[in-house]
């Protein structure tokens, strides 16, 4: 049987040594038909010279002039991947280690049912390995909710079958050519986060099936240290702007308002939260600048 071939897409950003940790956890990948394509998106420092010369062919390196963010800088690797006839996408985030087999994994579900658009596989704390941080995602279009199934909980059996999920987080993302071709790329207004979501409300929308693939296998440095510092609180303004952005793309009018009210009804609770988590006390100024900035539709 000839294995389809796969696109694997890293978007690096100021981010050297996390991106050459994952690139050698793909090299001891037993998945054949593969290549994988680094974005260098800006980076300020020498990232794209030194990747070059430790990787060398291994990896086709594309740099970009700027960091046009995660949707963008993804979509210039998935537009010159399908250009050359990649068959899946898979994104990647940089800041990952991947299980040797997981390409196999995933690739088995996705050929499973000719439906079959989106697939991710199960995503664990780096810094916390049994731990889960994503294992399937759900959409509650009343309150504007899409948490993240099993984050937080040790690995178990409940997390080990093959279920379809609403959406598939974009840190570890496989796609296949037909929804890229039917429902087009990332949606580049979100510049960094969310446009997972919207791509899977796109492709389950079309007619495509989203599936959670449990034994392909990721590990994720959410809890870094330093990452806090670095971004500020940058991620919180996208967190709000761009969860507005979705809600008025897809939403119904009824459940946008609904879930407006909620948002708001919550949003002392969550600005506490994420200030206590990212150790951001400004949690709740990068959150309101976000929603200013979606109502003077600033993208």
């Amino acid at each position: 049987m000839v294995l389809p071939r796969v696109s694997i897409i890293i978007v690096n950003w100021n981010g050297l040594e996390d991106t050459i940790e994952c690139l050698e956890s793909f090299k001891k990948i037993s998945y054949p038909n593969y290549e994988v394509i680094v974005v260098d998106n800006g980076s300020e420092g020498d990232d794209a010279r030194i990747l070059r010369e430790k990787f060398g062919d291994y990896i086709r390196l594309i740099q970009n002039d700027k960091n046009y963010g995660f949707a963008k800088g993804c979509n210039v690797g998935v537009e010159d991947a399908l250009a050359r006839g990649a068959e899946y996408i898979l994104l990647v985030n940089n800041d990952t280690v991947i299980a040797p087999d997981s390409i196999d994994e995933l690739i088995k579900v996705a050929q499973s049912d000719k439906n079959i658009g989106i697939v991710g596989g199960k995503i664990y704390f780096y810094e916390d390995p049994q731990v889960i941080w994503f294992a399937g995602g759900s959409i509650n279009f009343w309150a504007g909710r899409t948490p993240l199934r099993g984050q937080g909980q040790i690995d178990c059996q409940d997390f080990g079958k093959v279920v379809a999920v609403d959406w598939i987080v974009g840190c570890f993302m496989l796609i296949s050519r037909d929804v890229l071709l039917k429902v087009g790329l990332l949606d580049e207004r979100f510049f960094f986060g969310w446009e997972d979501v919207d791509i899977c409300i796109r492709a389950a929308r079309n007619g495509f099936r989203i599936l959670f693939a449990p034994e392909a296998k990721l590990w994720h440095k959410a809890l870094a240290s330093g990452k806090g510092e670095r971004l500020a609180g940058i991620p919180l303004y996208y967190a709000a702007r761009n969860h507005f952005i979705l809600m008025e793309k897809h939403w119904p009018k009824l459940q946008f308002v609904t879930s407006i009210l909620y948002y708001l009804l919550t949003f002392p609770k969550t600005a506490t939260n994420y200030s206590r988590l990212l150790h951001q006390r400004s949690a709740s100024k990068y959150m309101l600048w976000g929603i200013w900035d979606y109502l003077r539709r600033k993208w």
